[in-house]
């Protein structure tokens, strides 16, 4: 008998994955979760194999199914956190009713709980299953894009394992997300002495942030936030390095290339100063599609002969799912548990609406 055919034992398997505490980039820790995880896989019945990365392996799991001559339902989920090492003893692992709190539960342990149990539950899937466990989603998947495509190209539909909007309905498109950083370097000089030598790399950087916010109101659809500015040292030195990274959303992608052009365009205003753009991370704007409308009505569908009433929506936030998404695939994210407080201390996740993805997921492979 598995030990995650109980809600009990689906508990205890969060509660590991929980207090294994996995940080994007900490290759060491993301080590400790990708070998429990990939042997989770293994015992119910996944074959596993990983897409090395000095940052972290992306896993990639196989479950055959009846249908072998059937393209795979791909399944994408991701196992890094928002949170540092150390972040559980200061927010621990506790139940209180339905609420499980704890760093990672809700976004996103609990939907590989959630498949996992499925999985064990039906043993043999009518469709054959891909699953891939990303390694870095949370700072935008720089090194696991060119892997999703190529999982995608061969998939016959696109499960999201992340979690759903605040009432459990699915997320059938998502705004582009882009992360980029511009960087100066100018010219250092004692800023008393030799100010006429300097070149102010923390001037020039102000600047160009106040021309990109004019720039942007031309886009009034662009979410754009200045995330994080740095530069210089002491205040009696002309500063030779600042720079900003800027996190945009985009409704589309036309106005997404139309900005990036726009902002890779960028020449420093001071004879002196140099200044380079470099693009950090890339999802491109998913809309809703014909397709993804199709995959929501089957998936309600099968859905509803497990008692769950199911629908979906638009949602603002940017996961691996835009990628597919954005290519026309059948697309639907949002299938890991409900709860809230994403990427905060009120991070919680429902008991209950973990039970019901169980159910839902196992009727999905076996419809």
């Amino acid at each position: 008998m598995s030990h995650i055919d109980t809600p009990a034992g689906r508990l205890t398997l969060l509660e590991r994955l929980v207090l294994t505490e996995s940080p994007t980039g900490d290759a060491i820790a993301l080590s400790a979760l990708a070998d429990l995880l990939d042997d989770e896989a293994r015992a119910v019945g996944l074959s596993s194999e990983r897409e090395r990365h000095p940052t972290g392996d992306h896993l990639i799991w196989r479950l055959p199914g009846a249908r072998a001559d059937e393209k795979p339902l791909l399944f994408i989920s991701h196992y890094d956190t928002v949170w540092p090492v150390g972040q559980v003893n200061t927010m621990p692992f506790a139940v209180d009713g339905d609420r499980v709190t704890g760093p990672g539960c809700f976004d996103t342990k609990g939907g590989l709980v959630a498949l996992l149990a499925a999985l064990d539950s039906v043993g043999a899937p009518t469709h054959p299953i891909t699953v891939l466990v990303i390694a870095d989603e949370e700072i935008g998947s720089p090194t696991a894009r060119a892997l999703v495509e190529r999982h995608a190209a061969d998939a016959q539909a696109v499960y999201g394992l992340e979690p759903p909007h605040s009432d459990g309905a699915l997320k059938t498109a998502r705004l582009g997300s882009t992360r980029v950083r511009i960087a100066v370097t100018g010219v250092e000089a004692h800023a008393a002495l030799d100010p006429d030598r300097g070149v102010s790399a923390i001037d020039e950087i102000v600047d160009q942030l106040l021309d990109l916010r004019s720039m942007l109101a031309e886009f009034p659809s662009v979410l754009a936030n200045v995330g994080t500015i740095a530069g210089g040292g002491r205040t009696n030195v002309i500063a030779g390095t600042a720079y900003a990274e800027i996190g945009m959303r985009f409704v589309d992608i036309d106005t997404e290339r139309a900005v990036l052009a726009r902002i890779q365009s960028l020449q420093p205003k001071r004879a002196g100063a140099s200044l380079t753009v470099t693009v950090l991370s890339n999802r491109p704007a998913w809309a809703e599609s014909a397709a993804g409308r199709g995959l929501l009505e089957r998936t309600a569908s099968v859905a509803a002969t497990v008692g769950i009433a199911l629908d979906g929506r638009p949602a603002a936030g940017a996961a691996d799912t835009n990628v597919p998404g954005s290519l026309g695939y059948p697309t639907l994210d949002g299938l890991a548990p409900s709860g809230g407080g994403a990427h905060a201390v009120t991070e919680w996740m429902s008991l209950q609406s973990l039970e019901d993805r169980v159910r839902l997921i196992a009727a999905l492979v076996t419809a």
